[in-house]
């Protein structure tokens, strides 16, 4: 295996690792106003430096392995349908909005799709497992958090990727 691949699966792995650390983290913390499948995201932003560095295939297997390992460790089985079918929809929409269209977006505007489609994923299990539509009745209310989530992400992500241009890491 050349340096290069060697250094690229280490990156990876460490964005899994931190990913997955930050989400942990964020499941202790309580939200302010208790809505079900809300959460403020913040491990979405170890993803979205995934996206901008790396190619599609790299930066989703990063957002599915987090899904996975949080499983595993948490043991919450139910959770993960939600999260990796949220992953694998923000994060194709993320990659699309940022290496696809490019400039119609910002940051913060692939954040947002990122967490609209996160969003979608996540009602159409719900509505799959509970055998029901009007689960959809509860999308606005996940988009409306999503746009502050969203925002924060996208800002957040912004101010890291000026770092890592200005160490030269990107």
């Amino acid at each position: 295996m050349k340096e290069s691949n060697v250094k690229t699966y280490i990156n990876l792995s460490l964005l899994t690792a931190l990913s997955l650390a930050i989400s942990l983290i964020e499941s202790m913390i309580p939200m302010p106003v208790p809505i079900p499948g809300a959460k403020l995201g913040f491990s979405n932003i170890v993803i979205f430096v995934s996206i901008y560095i790396y190619d599609y295939k790299k930066s989703l297997s990063v957002s599915a392995l987090k899904s996975l390992l949080l499983v595993l460790i948490t043991g919450q089985v139910m959770s993960f349908f939600y999260s990796f079918v949220g992953a694998i929809f923000s994060t194709t929409a993320m990659y699309i909005g940022l290496k696809k269209i490019g400039d119609d977006f910002s940051l913060i505007g692939v954040s947002e799709l990122g967490a609209f489609f996160h969003n979608f994923g996540q009602i159409i299990v719900a509505a799959v497992f509970m055998s029901n539509l009007k689960m959809f009745y509860y999308f606005p209310i996940l988009v409306f958090i999503g746009i502050f989530t969203g925002f924060f992400v996208g800002l957040s992500t912004g101010f890291i990727i000026e770092h890592l241009k200005k160490i030269g890491a990107v």
